[in-house]
């Protein structure tokens, strides 16, 4: 009996504009392979986005110190 492969274990191909994959491939170190990319930016635009919203809090809101609780 084989094994049954998982969601998780199956790749998924998609389709990029030829300019899209060059710019895959020139964000790419020697050897990283198109999903690691792929994760590395999104991972990175995660943090992009935590840092504005952090900066927002810090410029618009109002703190209280801790002592003055």
């Amino acid at each position: 009996m084989g094994a049954i492969a998982s969601m998780e274990d199956m790749a998924t191909t998609i389709s990029l504009d030829p300019a899209t994959k060059e710019l895959l491939r020139a964000n790419a170190s020697k050897g990283e392979s198109y999903d690691a990319v792929v994760r590395r930016l999104l991972e990175e635009a995660g943090w992009a986005k935590l840092d504005a919203r952090w900066n927002k809090i810090l410029a618009d809101d109002e703190f209280i110190p801790l002592e003055a609780l």
